[in-house]
C-alpha cells in the first residue's frame, strides 16, 4: 500500500480537523499549535517527545492527548513506517464543553492504552470521514470529549509550559506571535527582553521548547494552516509570511505538518 494522508474538515464544524495517515515515514520537527490534539497509533511504533519524563515509545492501540501550546513531536522509529490518526480540536470550543460538564480539560499529556477508548476514537474518525450530516458528527465529537477520561492513565507534565514563562520571555513571544513574518534578529529580541542573547535562548527554550527562531517559524506555520483552509494561494502565502521563496515555505511547512501546503489545502 502506498503512503497516504487524508484530511477531514467541515465548514459547519470549524473547531475540528482530523487526519488519517497510512504507512507514513514523515518526520516532524518539534512544534506546537493552539489546538488540543488527540493522536492514535494504528500500526507501527512511534516515539513521542514533549513530556518532562523524556521520549516515550507509543504502541498500536494507544492514544495521546496533547494540550494546546505543548511543544511536541511524534515520529516513527528510524527506518520504519507507521499509520496513525490525529484529531485537532479548538481549545476554546473544548473548554466550553468541559465548562458545561463542570469539569476541567486535561492540562497534562495523557497516554492511554485503553483499547475501548481507542476503538471509540476509531469509530469517531470513521464517522467524521464518512458522508453524513454534520449534526451527527458534532454530537459524536461532544460525546467523545465527554467520555475521555483524564484519570486511570499515564499523565505526563509537558516539558515546556509557555504559561510559566517570565514576563521578559512573554514579551518576546507576543511579538513573534503578532509579527511572525518580520525578520527578528536575536540581538533585537534580547534587547526587548532585557537579557543577553544566551540568557534569552535558555529562558525561551525552557518556556517554549524551542529557540526564538524555531518559535517564529512555528507561528508562521500556524498562520499558514489557517490561511490555506481559508483558500489563500500557497505562493502568495509564502511571500506574505516572510519565507525566502516557495521552496523554503514548502520545506518548513512539510517539516511541521507532514505534508506539502498543496496537499494540506486539498
Amino acid at each position: 500500500m502506498s503512503p497516504t494522508a487524508q484530511f477531514w474538515r467541515d465548514p459547519q464544524l470549524p473547531y475540528a480537523e482530523s487526519r488519517r495517515a497510512c504507512d507514513s515515514r514523515a518526520n516532524y520537527k518539534a512544534h506546537s499549535h493552539p489546538s488540543v490534539s488527540i493522536g492514535a497509533v494504528d500500526q507501527g511504533r512511534s516515539l513521542f517527545t514533549g513530556a518532562s519524563t523524556g521520549p516515550t515509545l507509543i504502541h498500536p492501540g494507544s492514544l495521546v492527548w496533547v494540550p494546546a501550546h505543548c511543544t511536541h513531536a511524534c515520529n516513527p522509529q528510524p527506518g520504519q513506517a507507521w499509520s496513525y490518526q490525529m484529531l485537532h480540536l479548538d481549545a476554546a470550543w473544548l473548554q466550553g464543553i468541559y465548562q458545561e460538564l463542570q469539569l476541567s480539560a486535561p492540562q497534562q499529556v495523557v497516554l492511554s492504552n485503553d483499547q475501548a477508548l481507542y476503538r471509540h476514537f476509531c469509530r469517531l474518525n470513521q464517522l467524521l470521514f464518512a458522508d453524513g450530516d454534520w449534526q451527527d458528527k458534532e454530537a459524536a465529537l461532544i460525546e467523545f470529549v465527554g467520555d475521555f477520561p483524564s484519570h486511570g492513565h499515564a499523565l505526563m507534565r509537558p516539558a515546556a509550559e509557555p504559561a510559566r514563562a517570565s514576563a521578559a520571555v512573554r514579551r518576546v513571544m507576543q511579538l513573534l506571535q503578532q509579527e511572525p513574518q518580520e525578520p527578528q534578529p536575536l540581538e533585537q529580541l534580547a534587547h526587548i527582553a532585557g537579557l543577553s542573547r544566551y540568557q534569552l535562548i535558555r529562558a525561551f527554550r525552557a518556556a517554549s521548547g524551542m529557540t526564538p527562531h524555531a518559535y517564529q517559524l512555528n507561528q508562521r506555520i500556524i498562520q499558514a494552516r489557517a490561511s490555506l483552509q481559508a483558500g489563500e494561494a500557497s505562493a502568495a502565502l509564502a511571500q506574505r509570511l516572510g519565507f525566502a521563496d516557495q521552496a523554503h515555505f514548502q520545506r518548513v511547512f512539510k517539516a511541521h505538518v507532514g505534508v506539502t501546503p498543496g496537499s494540506y489545502k486539498a
